[in-house]
C-alpha cells in the first residue's frame, strides 16, 4: 500500500495543480501537502474503519491465516483501493470547476472567454457575474459580436461588442440596454 500511497499523492498533487477545484489556482507545494493529508486520512483512519466493518461480516478468507493477517491485508486492499480512487475524485473535482465554453467557432469562442475575462476581472459587478451564464452571443459579421447578460430582474441586459479579428481581442460596452433578438 505504500508506494501506492507515494505514486498516487504525487498524482493527485499534480491534478490539483493543473486541474484546480477552485479559480485561484493552487501550487504544487501545497497540492502535494494537502494530498498527502487527504491521503493518510484515507489509509489511517477510514480504512482500518471500512477493514473491521467488513470483517464482521465476512467469513475468513483463508482458514489457515492468522486473523489479524487477514484483517491487515484487508484493510491494506481497502486502503488502496480508496487511494486510487482519489485520483478519479480530485480528476472530476478539477473538471467540474472548469468554466464552459460553448461554441461553434473559434471566433465566437475567442469572444466568450474575453466576455468572461472582462467580467470576472475588475470591470464585472457581482450582478454580472452572478447572471454570466444566461448571456447570450450574436455574430454581426465575421470576427465581431454582441454579448449580452442579463440584470436579475431579466428585464435589463448589459451588452458588449467584442473584436477578436486582430491577434488582441477588444470589448466595450454597448450603451443599449436591449438584449440580442432571439433565434
Amino acid at each position: 500500500m505504500w508506494p501506492t500511497f507515494i505514486a498516487v499523492t504525487l498524482v493527485d498533487a499534480l491534478i490539483l495543480h493543473l486541474l484546480p477545484p477552485i479559480g485561484e489556482g493552487v501550487n504544487f507545494i501545497p497540492a502535494l501537502l494537502i494530498s498527502t493529508f487527504g491521503n493518510l486520512l484515507l489509509i489511517a483512519a477510514a480504512a482500518p474503519w471500512l477493514a473491521r466493518r467488513i470483517w464482521k461480516r465476512r467469513p475468513a478468507a483463508e482458514p489457515g491465516a492468522p486473523p489479524r493477517a487477514q484483517l491487515e491485508v484487508l484493510s491494506d486492499r481497502i486502503g488502496t483501493g480508496l487511494l486510487l480512487a482519489t485520483i478519479v475524485g480530485v480528476t472530476a473535482t478539477g473538471l467540474a470547476a472548469r468554466p464552459l465554453v460553448v461554441a461553434e467557432t473559434k471566433a465566437k469562442e475567442r469572444a466568450a472567454k474575453k466576455l468572461y475575462a472582462y467580467v470576472q476581472g475588475e470591470n464585472g459587478s457581482e450582478e454580472l457575474r452572478r447572471n454570466l451564464e444566461a448571456s447570450d452571443m450574436d455574430k454581426w459579421f465575421d470576427g465581431y459580436f454582441r454579448a449580452c447578460i442579463p440584470a436579475d430582474d431579466r428585464r435589463s441586459w448589459t451588452c458588449y461588442l467584442i473584436d477578436v479579428r486582430k491577434e488582441t481581442a477588444r470589448i466595450k460596452e454597448d450603451p443599449s440596454r436591449v438584449r440580442n433578438p432571439p433565434r
